[in-house]
């Protein structure tokens, strides 16, 4: 496994997975306690949960869990291809509002870590595409927290046109609303 910090969000870590194969097909580790630990990344983990999103530009997020029950996530697309992205949502941080994305895909053996304190969401670049999250906490309606997708102050530049989100994403707050009860 590598472990590559992000440019602009070094918190984020992109985790590059390394399959082995043969004729049958292939196998690929997405969790070492051992290499997890010596990255200084979370090695226990409570939750797992798998999204399907069916049509291509559909945008899911921003969202987060509050503390005391901040959660750090692990993410692999299963299935299509995303644009993944990460808010830096900390007061006080010198990236605090800024955003970065990566690409997952079935195709890549890639898998993205987001610690708490950064809000997360995704858009499918192609129809049917499959997430697997695990969680460090467990999930609690009480604490979830999410701002607009198209926040015009943290302007993530979306690859695509939105086609679908939920009614729930759609009446998220924006990060100024926001920026108040963190």
């Amino acid at each position: 496994m590598e472990f590559t910090p992000g440019k602009i969000l070094p918190e984020v870590i992109l985790i590059t997975l390394e399959p082995r194969g043969d004729h049958r097909g292939s196998f690929t580790r997405t969790y070492c306690e051992t290499e997890f630990c010596k990255a200084g990344l979370p090695t226990h983990w409570v939750q797992s949960n798998h999204t399907i999103t069916e049509k291509k530009g559909t945008i899911r997020g921003m969202h987060w869990q509050a503390e005391p029950k901040g959660e750090d996530k692990l993410i692999r697309c299963l299935s299509g291809i995303v644009f993944d992205v990460a808010v830096d949502i900390r007061p006080g941080s010198p990236n605090f509002g800024k955003w970065e994305a990566f690409e997952l895909s079935e195709k890549k053996p890639t898998e993205l870590f987001i610690p708490r304190g950064f809000a997360h969401g995704f858009q499918c670049l192609t129809d049917n595409c499959h997430l697997f999250y695990q969680m460090t906490e467990f999930y609690e309606a009480d604490l979830a927290r999410g701002m607009r997708w198209n926040d015009v102050e943290v302007a993530v530049n979306w690859p695509i046109e939105c086609v679908e989100t939920s009614e729930r994403d759609k009446s998220m707050p924006p990060f100024s609303g926001v920026k108040t009860e963190l």
